[in-house]
């Protein structure tokens, strides 16, 4: 069954980036909106956990919530990466810098690309969560907790949210290259070895 309930709990998280997306919007503005939109993001993140519990649980993981899940996190991480940076949205105080999105957004483009890629040239899926690319998500969403959070926390803690910028771009450049040498790996695996099938066939003539 595909649509299962860690599959559904997965989908409602997708939903919920639309709403943020509005939060995030109004956040530089108003402190009701930056408060909802770090709520938001609190649910999407404990909802992230409780659908990959539930999976293993139940034993109802599925190639569909391999493909959902890391698209809620995509989607999240670049609408609020993207509406944090600009001037008119990004919080008071603690704008993430352009080169923040550009890390993060280019380390998906790798992601995205290289997935295409290896479906082109091999004909199959390769969806396979990296102990890299699970630490980049969560430092990530960290990260945008806490410019969310920026304009409550006491002045000695507010250093460590910049500290956050470096170690989240740090980790994304850290899992692209992860990426690409664990999909060259597969596709060097599942690519077809030139003169395998002829092999084969002139082995079953002398059976």
């Amino acid at each position: 069954m595909w649509l299962n309930w860690p599959n559904r709990i997965t989908i409602v998280r997708i939903l919920l980036v639309a709403p943020l997306v509005v939060g995030l919007l109004n956040a530089a503005g108003s402190d009701v909106a930056r408060r909802l939109s770090l709520a938001l993001l609190v649910l999407m993140g404990l909802s992230d956990i409780v659908d990959g519990l539930l999976a293993r649980r139940l034993k109802q993981e599925t190639v569909l919530g391999r493909f959902l899940d890391p698209v809620g996190d995509k989607l999240l991480i670049t609408a609020a990466v993207v509406i944090l940076a600009l001037p008119q949205t990004g919080v008071a105080d603690v704008r993430l810098p352009n080169w923040v999105p550009v890390i993060a957004i280019g380390k998906e483009v790798v992601t995205v690309v290289g997935f295409s890629l290896i479906r082109l040239t091999t004909g199959r899926t390769f969806v396979r969560p990296r102990p890299a690319g699970k630490a980049c998500t969560l430092v990530q969403v960290a990260m945008i907790g806490a410019v969310l959070l920026y304009p409550d926390l006491p002045a000695g803690i507010r250093p460590g949210v910049i500290a956050l910028w470096y170690t989240a771009s740090g980790l994304a450049v850290v899992a692209a290259l992860d990426y690409i040498r664990a999909g060259n790996r597969f596709a060097s695996q599942a690519a077809p070895r030139p003169g395998s099938e002829g092999v084969r066939e002139s082995g079953s003539k002398g059976e």
